[in-house]
């Protein structure tokens, strides 16, 4: 596996800036809101040549997020796409932040409201992640 570079982790945290920028007014509003929690994307590694994988947290919900390599996309994306990872295949939706951010997710989990830190939120991405990436017959997903 790729390790990702310093320029892909600085874009993956303006991106995780970018979301936080646009949603944290609508997250503060949820009633599952975590005031102990950021936005952070958290576990990226390279799915292919063309796109990372990884989790984005926020105060409420975490996400399972792929992200098309920028200077690699040559049309406008789909709305939406299927994601196939070892344990399964995926439907994500496209969004689309201020600064040209496009990225595809889907909620794993809604409700991050019994967590006490980012780094538990941290500790939960890499327990996602490791599943997404078994094959289903060894996952619980």
């Amino acid at each position: 596996m790729q390790t990702l570079t310093a320029d892909e982790y600085n874009f993956l945290a303006e991106l995780a800036k970018a979301y936080r920028d646009v949603h944290l007014p609508s997250l503060k509003q949820s009633g599952n809101w975590n005031p102990r929690l950021g936005v952070d994307a958290l576990c990226f590694q390279h799915h292919s040549a063309k796109c990372m994988v990884g989790a984005l947290i926020t105060p409420c919900e975490l996400w399972l997020v792929l992200v098309p390599e920028q200077h690699r996309v040559t049309e406008p994306l789909a709305d939406s796409l299927t994601l196939s990872l070892p344990s399964g295949a995926y439907r994500l939706s496209l969004e689309r932040l201020p600064g040209g951010y496009e990225f595809y997710k889907r909620a794993i989990l809604r409700d991050l409201s019994d967590l006490g830190s980012l780094q538990e939120a941290a500790r939960l991405a890499q327990q996602m992640m490791g599943r997404l990436m078994q094959p289903a017959e060894e996952s619980n997903i």
